[in-house]
């Protein structure tokens, strides 16, 4: 490929072969992730870290010259998102508004919410004015494809474990498991870009890393639930609540197999066995709130017919609520987890068993 001897790089002070300008390129579009993740995401949506001046003015800085959209007005969007995510508020939610619009067209959702002063006005607060866009990708892709670690109420997904190409932020649902946390990766075989980057801030003075996901310690010689289980069960609730779906995978599989064998799943025979299995199982594992009114009466149904999921399903409805129970003081809220760990044990189901035991291990 040649290139026109008159043009060059910087206004022709240098001259670099067609290769050059494609490093060029990527190397000051990542520039922009980098200012995007580290700068207006984990520093200024969610508080994760604070920033020296020397990065943070450089940081608003590049925003402003490279690209368009206000610092305000993305932070206010991206916090909406969190505050009503796969709602019908929801600004860019593919559940709502169909993947191909998010994917294609992510910066007219973008303009369209930011033209509601409501959403500025209530969702901007301690962000400086300034200049940015990144939207449809991640938010897309984000809540559409990929893995998850946490059953966060929401379908938010970690799009590759490897992290890099924009900055860290395909670790999506690990972020919204724990949205303030300057660190997206939460696996040994997960790589982060950005926290990275921020690892390198730190360690020159340029950074304050405030919050990252706490990870879950054990004390095995516990036997009975207290405060501080309360409070660490009430941290790692979504992994603690994937982790039951987990440990009964086995007990839910079962049980499904007699249900099909007896032809007590009418629902679903219109589906493939292995379709069916998937949906249904996905549907124990839900939060009541996330089920239609249909899906719900499928639930009943089958309940008559299985005394072993309905207890199954009963008390993952509980543990979800504990965390939920705002209202509760934490000796009230130790009585309540303490109850669920008794009938866990005395239920006879072995899975459920060894599940109430390591709940209570939580430190």
């Amino acid at each position: 490929m040649n290139l026109p001897s008159d043009v060059n790089f910087l206004n022709g002070l240098i001259s670099l072969p067609w290769w050059g300008y494609l490093v060029v390129g990527l190397v000051l579009t990542h520039i922009t992730i980098a200012s995007v993740t580290i700068f207006l995401h984990r520093a200024q949506a969610h508080r994760g870290l604070d920033l020296h001046p020397i990065m943070s003015h450089f940081f608003r800085f590049w925003l402003w010259i490279s690209t368009g959209i206000e610092t305000r007005e993305w932070v206010a969007i991206h916090r909406k998102h969190h505050a009503k995510c796969e709602t019908a508020d929801d600004p860019h939610s593919p559940q709502h508004h169909g993947i191909k619009k998010v994917l294609l067209d992510g910066y007219g959702l973008y303009w369209t919410e930011s033209q509601n002063p409501e959403t500025i006005a209530k969702f901007s607060h301690g962000v400086p004015d300034d200049w940015l866009h990144a939207a449809g990708i991640i938010n897309g892709i984000g809540h559409y494809w990929g893995y998850r670690h946490y059953t966060v109420n929401d379908t938010s997904r970690n799009i590759v474990p490897i992290a890099f190409w924009i900055g860290g932020e395909e670790l999506h649902n690990n972020h919204h498991a724990f949205p303030t946390s300057a660190r997206f990766s939460m696996r040994w075989y997960e790589f982060d870009l950005g926290w990275a980057y921020i690892r390198t801030l730190s360690m020159l003075g340029l950074a304050e890393v405030k919050k990252v996901a706490p990870r879950p310690r054990f004390n095995m010689n516990k036997v009975t639930c207290d405060v501080e289980t309360v409070h660490a069960v009430i941290a790692h609730r979504y992994e603690i609540i994937t982790k039951y779906a987990g440990s009964l995978k086995e007990t839910y599989a079962a049980e499904i197999a007699k249900l099909r064998a007896n032809g007590h799943v009418p629902a679903l025979s219109s589906l493939r066995e292995k379709v069916a299995s998937k949906h249904f199982r996905n549907w124990l594992r839900s939060d009541a709130n996330q089920l239609t009114s249909e899906q719900h009466a499928t639930l009943a149904e089958t309940f008559q017919h299985s005394r072993v999921l309905e207890l199954l399903y009963k008390m993952r409805q509980e543990l979800a609520q504990l965390w939920e129970r705002s209202t509760l003081t934490a000796e009230e809220l130790v009585a309540k987890l303490e109850d669920w760990c008794r009938r866990a044990e005395a239920s006879g189901i072995e899975a459920l068993q060894e599940f109430a035991l390591r709940l209570r291990s939580y430190a």
